[in-house]
């Protein structure tokens, strides 16, 4: 299996108000995800707020993450910062820290043309040897990869992969054959949007980049497994236990909703950090239950 195929787990990053990384609890969720052998963790994604913490804390992160996962669980790293010298540093300072493989986004504060997104991901790529999956995230990002931009892409060497959302139109099968039709034939296609990732696995998508498997590993990675496995019945059936949780994914966002687990199951005290505000005190009822139901 390839670095970008699998389950990718996205944990959350426990830090202090102030932006300080909390190690011990930090370790203690990688532990867990160690522990069930998913394909790779995914540190520093959306779930983990790269964009909130400082290079700093970012670099201490990575080290924190080497440590524990001691090679067991390949380490992908995300990168994506404002700026592109930041983002080649980033990139520079996570092949130094251990990382397996890299994760960019293309941040922007200006709206970014094709041509500007193409270098920015161009000057990352040849700052390390590490593989490069591209976090195609509109979502926050606001921007629009083209299929021609795709294609420029992926003839990029180290960039073998990408990150997709779910589509906004049209069927998960239909994206998928629309984006094999232009990409090489090796290049690694995933999905992230929790709720619709068991039907992109049986469409034949070959990742899933999951912000609940970085909290909950063991029941995402079976779901993974069947649906890897083509075995649609059994697909449902797992995936139907995490309906509830998928309502409130979609009702708050996933980052809440790990936070808010991460308390139920005494991992952390951490918050999310600030403006973002953390569930609702009366959303909590809903998500015990749900947690019950993907647990049981």
């Amino acid at each position: 299996m390839t670095l970008f195929a699998g389950l990718s787990a996205f944990p959350i990053t426990p830090a202090t108000p102030d932006g300080q990384i909390i190690a011990d609890d930090l370790a203690r969720m990688l532990l867990r995800l160690k522990a069930a052998r998913v394909d790779s963790v995914g540190l520093l994604g959306s779930t983990g707020t790269y964009a909130y913490l400082d290079r700093a804390a970012r670099q201490e992160a990575v080290s924190i993450a080497a440590e524990t996962l001691a090679g067991d669980v390949p380490l992908i790293v995300s990168v994506g910062a404002l700026r592109t010298d930041a983002a080649v540093a980033l990139a520079q300072d996570a092949a130094k820290g251990g990382a397996d493989g890299l994760l960019m986004a293309p941040v922007s504060y200006t709206a970014l043309t094709q041509e500007e997104a193409y270098q920015h991901y161009l000057a990352v790529a040849g700052a390390t040897g590490l593989p490069l999956s591209i976090y195609n995230n509109p979502g926050t990002t606001h921007f629009t990869f083209s299929i021609d931009l795709l294609v420029r892409l992926a003839a990029i060497p180290t960039i073998t992969a990408v990150k997709m959302p779910l589509p906004a139109q049209g069927t998960l099968a239909d994206d998928l054959a629309a984006l094999r039709n232009y990409l090489p034939a090796d290049f690694v296609i995933g999905y992230s949007g929790d709720w619709g990732c068991a039907e992109a696995l049986l469409s034949g998508a070959q990742t899933w980049y999951s912000v609940v498997a970085g909290i909950l590993p063991e029941p995402a990675l079976r779901l993974t497994q069947a649906a890897l496995a083509g075995d649609a019945a059994r697909t449902a059936e797992l995936n139907a236990t995490f309906t509830p949780l998928w309502a409130l994914f979609r009702a708050h966002g996933g980052l809440r909703v790990a936070y808010g687990i991460a308390h139920l199951l005494g991992l952390t005290k951490a918050l999310p950090p600030r403006p973002i505000l953390p569930m609702p005190d009366s959303a909590m009822p809903d998500l015990r239950a749900a947690l019950d139901i993907a647990l049981a």
